[in-house]
C-alpha cells in the first residue's frame, strides 16, 4: 500500500481552522467546487438511537470527485465523505448490540421505512434519504443517525480489512443495479467507463459468469478491468466503440452498462447494443442535464434502458455478503494510501487524472 511521490511545494495545503477550547478532531469541509480544507472541530457525541464512530479507513469515489469538481444536485456542501468503515467510539441511548471498540460498516443513508416508497419497498427512493445522512467520512469521527444504526450498521466480518469493508457503499449499489436488471441481463457485457463503479460492475459481471468487455481511456484503468476478470478491453481513445464492440460480439453485447456520467455516452449507448440488449445508466449527470436517444434504434431494435440509484437494504446485506466470504474482492483497485491531513492533495491528483481509488487513513494505519 502506499506509493513514493513528489513533494508538492508550491501546491495550496488544505487550511486549518482551529476550534474553540475543548478536546478537538479533524474533518474534512468541502466549502464550494475545489475548496476543500480540513477543519478542527468539536468531538461529536451520539444522540439517543446514534453512534460515533472512529474512522479507521475512508475511500475516494466517483461520486465525492464529481461533487468536489461541480457540486452535488441533492447534498449540500459541508462535512465531505461517505464511504468508510471504523470502531465504535460512543453508544447514544436505547442503542442495542453494539459497544465501544467494536469493528463496523456502515452505509450513510437509510430509509424512513414509513413514506410511500419505503412501503412499496423502494427505501432507495425514500422521500426524506437525504435528510438523516451521514456526511463527513474524512475526518476521525462521524456520527451516525439512529436510522442508519437501525438498518445498516453492521459488525466488520473477521478477516476483511477497514479498507475492503469501506467498499460496502459502494458495492451495495452495484448490487442494486443488478437486481434491477434482474436475471436475464444477458450473455455478453460491456462496461463503459473504468473508474470504482465500473470496476465493481466487472467484478459482478464476471462473478455473474458473463462475457465481459472493458471499456474504458486510461491505462491503469484497462489494466485493473483484466485484474477483475474482463475477457476484453477496448481504449476508447483510439477505438470506435460502437463498431469495436459490434466485431468483439457478432452484432452488440446484450448489456451496456454506462457509468462514465457522461451525457454523450447516455447518447450513444443505445446504439452499441445488440438487437434486443438493454442498457444500464448508472452514472449520474449534473443536475438540469438532459438527453435524446434514437427513437427509432430503441422501437424497432427493442432496446430497453434500466436506470439504477442508491440500494435497499437487502442490498447493503448482499453486499456484506459478497465481501466478507470474498467473492468480490475489490482490494487491488486501490491506488494507495494517504493520511488524512492529505485529503487536500489527494482531491488535486484525481482531479488531475492522478490515480483512482485512494484509501485514507486519520490514523495513519496502512
Amino acid at each position: 500500500m502506499g506509493e513514493s511521490r513528489p513533494a508538492h511545494r508550491d501546491r495550496p495545503r488544505a487550511g486549518i481552522v482551529r476550534a474553540k477550547g475543548g478536546c478537538t478532531v479533524r474533518q474534512a469541509i468541502l466549502r464550494a467546487p475545489r475548496v476543500l480544507d480540513l477543519v478542527e472541530t468539536a468531538v461529536p457525541s451520539p444522540g439517543p438511537g446514534e453512534v460515533v464512530v472512529r474512522i479507521r479507513a475512508a475511500l475516494t469515489c466517483g461520486t465525492d470527485l464529481k461533487t468536489y469538481r461541480r457540486g452535488h444536485p441533492r447534498v449540500a456542501f459541508g462535512p465531505f465523505g461517505h464511504e468508510a468503515a471504523g470502531d465504535i467510539a460512543a453508544v447514544g441511548e436505547g442503542v442495542e448490540g453494539f459497544l465501544a471498540g467494536q469493528p463496523v460498516a456502515f452505509v450513510h443513508t437509510a430509509g424512513c421505512g414509513r413514506c410511500e416508497p419505503c412501503r412499496r419497498g423502494h427505501e432507495n427512493l425514500c422521500a426524506t434519504l437525504f435528510d438523516e445522512i451521514a456526511l463527513g467520512a474524512y475526518g476521525d469521527f462521524l456520527r451516525l443517525p439512529a436510522r442508519i444504526v437501525s438498518r445498516h450498521l453492521f459488525p466488520k466480518p473477521q478477516g476483511l480489512s477497514y479498507i475492503e469493508a469501506a467498499f460496502l457503499e459502494p458495492l451495495a449499489c452495484v448490487v442494486h443495479a443488478w437486481e434491477r436488471l434482474g436475471p436475464a441481463a444477458g450473455a455478453s457485457v460491456a462496461v463503459i467507463g473504468l473508474g470504482p463503479i465500473g470496476l465493481l460492475h466487472v467484478h459482478e459481471a464476471r462473478r455473474r459468469r458473463h462475457e465481459v468487455i472493458a471499456v474504458g481511456r486510461r491505462p491503469a484503468g484497462l489494466a485493473l478491468a483484466v485484474r477483475a476478470g474482463a475477457d476484453h478491453t477496448l481504449d476508447s481513445s483510439t477505438a470506435e466503440v460502437g463498431q469495436a464492440l459490434r466485431t468483439l460480439t457478432g452484432g452488440g453485447p446484450d448489456l451496456v452498462i454506462e457509468c462514465t456520467g457522461s451525457p454523450d455516452v447516455w447518447n450513444a449507448a443505445p446504439d452499441w447494443s445488440a438487437p434486443g440488449g438493454r442498457v444500464l445508466l448508472f452514472g449520474g449527470l449534473p443536475g438540469e442535464s438532459r438527453v435524446a436517444f434514437d427513437a427509432t434504434r430503441l422501437h424497432y431494435g427493442e432496446v430497453d434502458l434500466v436506470s439504477a440509484f442508491h440500494y435497499r437494504t437487502a442490498d447493503v446485506r448482499q453486499a456484506l455478503h459478497l465481501l466478507a466470504t470474498g467473492a468480490v474482492r475489490p482490494f487491488d483497485m486501490i491506488t494507495g494510501a494517504r493520511p488524512l491531513g492529505a485529503i487536500s492533495e489527494v482531491f488535486e491528483d484525481l482531479d488531475r487524472g492522478v490515480g483512482t481509488k485512494y484509501a485514507v487513513l486519520p490514523g495513519g494505519e496502512a
